[in-house]
């Protein structure tokens, strides 16, 4: 690690501590040459895998639009911003356990899907209505039917 206040190359650690439940490293290091201290943050990088639409284009997964997406599904529904970051963790977690590189947008919805139903069955009917692009009221009914089943059994 090169000190950022003289540019030398030796630097010593002089304690570590996790931080952010454990996914980052907190280091307080010192320059051997200045005598500088000064703080890094470590944390591992986990390469998603890249998404492709049904239309064939691949994209990099964009965490972003996965929240939007559970976000406006579950827009005035009482569910806490923190359920929702703990779903979205969840999906990250299963596409990079894939351990594939590319993944299809396919799948990515149906995961999301599974986590609105656990969290809100009106998001989850409110997702899956213009995911599957419900045509009419029959599908729209369908689709309640089968949710009303799941929960009962």
């Amino acid at each position: 690690m090169h000190c950022p206040f003289c540019g030398a190359i030796d630097t010593k650690v002089i304690d570590s501590r996790l931080v952010s439940e454990g996914n980052h490293v907190r280091r307080r290091r010192e320059c051997i040459t200045c005598e500088e201290r000064f703080t890094t943050y470590e944390s591992a990088e986990l390469v998603m895998p890249r998404i492709i639409k049904t239309n064939g284009i691949r994209e990099p997964f964009n965490e972003d639009k996965l929240l939007a997406g559970l976000t406006k599904a579950l827009e005035k529904r009482p569910v806490s911003i923190e359920k929702v970051e703990e779903a979205v963790n969840r999906i990250k977690a299963n596409l990079r356990s894939t351990g594939e590189r590319e993944v299809a947008s396919r799948d990515v919805g149906e995961q999301v899907m599974k986590e609105l139903r656990g969290l809100d069955e009106v998001a989850f009917v409110r997702f899956a209505s213009v995911y599957r692009s419900f045509k009419d009221l029959n599908e729209f009914r369908q689709e309640i039917d089968r949710l009303s089943r799941d929960t009962t059994t």
